[in-house]
């Protein structure tokens, strides 16, 4: 096909209009952001421990469900059982939930009236208003990616490397920890990323369940519905110019173990 073919002007004329769908308005917000504005909002104590607490809470989140995660994404790739649709129908429900019924459900189970707040409260321990309340908030609402993408990560390892695997005498645990997660390893480390990003960035489920203490995206809510678009600016500028530095770090050590190739142990 030729470069300069009109089906090739078309795809170039349509891509470059949603690219800038998604550009402008970014750009009209870093535009009309003095530095000084953003030096200030650097310097506010307040900003930089609901950044810092929105980084290290998502992260957490993402860390400890990713334990039961993984396998639940080899479950569905790679075993049939009963019902096994309705299960993945179920994990992907939080992901077409209004946010404000996804807070809402997380405070029920939450509060102390519910299972988990419960448990909590008979330990000493409120989850609400809390960043183990936040931490829950976030993963309910984003753990279908990382369950999704580490699923079609398994579903795409050679069954034929397994079985011959477990033909020569090794265990399933070994041909899951040399075999499956190497080779998967690049789906799942996708689905990581994305939710810590859609955790990082999630307002409604969150403002349910603790306003405070405040992470980013309630601060620059919170900022903007007292004080103005002026005041909101800035704080938004920041978290996205931190997001966006953690977001390109952390694809670049997903684009590392892509590149590493597999041990000799891992091809057998």
């Amino acid at each position: 096909m030729s470069r300069n073919s009109p089906f090739t002007w078309v795809m170039l004329i349509l891509s470059s209009l949603v690219l800038l769908f998604i550009l402008a308005p970014l750009a009209g917000m870093f535009l009309r952001t003095g530095s000084a504005q953003l030096l200030e909002t650097v310097n506010d104590n307040e900003v930089r421990e609901s950044i810092w607490l929105t980084l290290w809470v998502s992260f957490a989140a993402t860390f400890v469900f990713a334990i039961g995660s993984i396998p639940l994404a080899w479950l569905l790739a790679r075993k049939d059982f009963p019902m096994k649709k309705i299960v993945q129908g179920i994990i992907d429900l939080p992901v077409v939930l209004p946010h404000t019924a996804a807070g809402l459900a997380v405070l029920g189970f939450i509060s102390r009236d519910g299972f988990l707040g419960k448990a909590a409260d008979a330990v000493g321990l409120t989850l609400i208003n809390n960043p183990a309340g936040i931490a829950l908030a976030m993963a309910f609402v984003s753990v279908p990616f990382l369950i999704n993408s580490a699923r079609d990560g398994f579903s795409a390892v050679p069954e034929r490397l397994e079985k011959a695997a477990l033909t020569l005498g090794a265990g399933r645990s070994r041909v899951f920890f040399t075999i499956s997660l190497p080779i998967a390893w690049r789906s799942i480390i996708t689905g990581f990323v994305m939710m810590f990003a859609r955790g990082m960035s999630e307002f409604g489920a969150v403002v349910i369940v603790a306003y405070h203490p405040m992470i980013a995206p309630v601060l620059i809510y919170e900022r903007f519905n007292s004080f103005g678009l002026n005041y909101a600016r800035p704080a938004s500028v920041l978290f996205i110019i931190v997001a966006l530095v953690v977001f390109i770090l952390l694809r670049l050590i997903s684009v590392r173990r892509k590149e590493t190739p597999l041990s000799p142990d891992a091809e057998t």
